[in-house]
């Protein structure tokens, strides 16, 4: 249904830690993200807090999933800023999605800074019964 997309964001998160790299411009910084299947829909939630609702970006491409956001610094530009801790820039995040799903139907709903989308299972990959037709029976042999 859902596969995974970076293998370098381990590599990143450890960098970052090391050497205390923020996140720029050229590599956007990763938003962690829940995924899991309830029912007949994907439900995958993000981590977006402090973010305008206004600066997410949705959208899907041949079954890729793009989700991008921004969060500005709170800090007035100019302004002696003594300890930033919390990320700001872009957050970009990109998920490949299974031709299970049914891409045309994802609801996205943001509330206490968590992104959740729900995907549903496409119909034609839903199990389904197959009635046998039958009629009367013969005897074999006569």
């Amino acid at each position: 249904m859902l596969m995974r997309t970076d293998p370098f964001r381990e590599l990143d998160r450890l960098t970052q830690q090391v050497f205390g790299q923020p996140f720029g411009p050229a590599r956007p910084a990763p938003m962690p993200m829940d995924a899991y299947q309830a029912g007949d829909d994907l439900i995958v939630h993000f981590d977006l807090p402090g973010i305008d609702p206004e600066s997410i970006d949705l959208d899907v491409e041949r079954n890729v999933l793009n989700v991008r956001a921004e969060r500005r610094s709170p800090a007035p530009e100019g302004a002696d800023v003594i300890v930033a801790e919390r990320p700001a820039g872009a957050f970009t995040r990109q998920l490949f999605l299974g031709e299970t799903l049914d891409t045309e139907r994802i609801d996205a709903s943001y509330e206490a800074g968590v992104l959740t989308l729900r995907i549903p299972v496409a119909e034609q990959a839903k199990p389904r019964r197959i009635q046998i037709a039958g009629g009367d029976r013969k005897e074999l042999g006569g």
